[in-house]
């Protein structure tokens, strides 16, 4: 017996409008297509499934067997085509994050806190694991969007810009290198200095300040929380370089102090790096244009 959907919506609908007439208007066909294709049905199942003497119509036994068929294939048919248009007209998808930017998750939450109210059939999720192989996996479409500071020439993947931003050097309050302002890469040859749990590459304080200078400082260790980072700078055991959104609620710490690096300081540019197909959907639209705003208005307003 060769079974198909349109035979399972032709046994629900005639049991669910009782009679052959609303069960074509149910199905939107003719009533003498509807019969034929029941009797085709019958004949290839080679038993009654209708007992057309019953007012109204009912189903047999057999008939009765292939609607409990019916009615667990049909609403997984259902949803999964459902699921297929929303994903056609941008309303369903996937988000999975990777970040190579340790820090961007004070930044991040905020707006996908707001993305998902806009967009509650879209599955998002931060991938952590991926930190180190972020680009990769994009590539390979196990996650959807990476935020980077370091844009690379990728078939197929598009860097989107989204805001600048400057690593500042953040120093106890009465640290020795106040009164000067700023810091060269030299003043970190006598510092502890505290990093994310990263890859030196990917740290903006080695990458564009200590390694072209050829300065290594006397000490480095690495922690998980930027609280705990913090914590260890008020308290004298060390100095952190972090990008100017994280230290934006510190501002009036008298326990710290910011500092540029360099008499400029440094400007970098996040991005955040996609799959040119995916552009077209409305929601990763909307995901870019609020990583855009939204950390630039909390920079603005540090009690956001």
């Amino acid at each position: 017996m060769h079974l198909e959907l349109r035979h399972l919506r032709t046994v629900r609908a005639v049991h669910e409008q009782g009679g052959l007439a609303r069960a074509a208007d149910a199905l939107n066909i003719t009533q003498s297509a509807l019969s034929h294709q029941i009797k085709a049905l019958e004949e290839q199942a080679g038993v009654e499934l209708f007992v057309r003497r019953a007012k109204p119509m009912r189903l047999s036994a057999a008939g009765t067997r292939l609607l409990r068929v019916a009615e667990q294939v049909l609403p997984l048919i259902d949803a999964a085509e459902a699921e297929f248009k929303g994903v056609e007209m941008g309303r369903v998808g996937r988000l999975h994050i990777a970040m190579e930017c340790h820090a961007c998750f004070d930044w991040l939450l905020p707006v996908l806190d707001q993305f998902r109210r806009s967009w509650p059939d879209v599955d998002v999720d931060i991938r952590q694991r991926l930190a180190f192989t972020a680009l990769p996996a994009l590539a390979r479409e196990e996650v959807d969007l990476v935020i980077s500071s370091d844009p690379e020439d990728m078939p197929d993947i598009t860097f989107q810009p989204l805001f600048d931003y400057s690593p500042t050097l953040v120093v106890p309050a009465g640290h020795r290198l106040v009164a000067k302002g700023y810091a060269d890469p030299e003043d970190f040859a006598t510092e502890t200095l505290i990093t994310y749990p990263m890859d030196r590459g990917r740290l903006d304080v080695f990458s564009q300040f200590l390694t072209p200078a050829g300065i290594e400082p006397a000490q480095s260790r690495t922690v998980e929380l930027t609280a705990v980072s913090l914590m260890l700078v008020a308290s004298g055991r060390g100095v952190a370089v972090m990008p100017d959104w994280v230290l934006r609620r510190e501002s009036a710490n008298p326990e710290l102090a910011m500092l540029p690096l360099g008499p400029q300081g440094i400007r970098r540019r996040l991005y955040a790096a996609v799959r040119e197909s995916d552009l077209d959907y409305p929601y990763m639209a909307h995901v870019l244009r609020l990583s855009r705003t939204e950390p630039l208005r909390m920079l603005r307003d540090p009690a956001a």
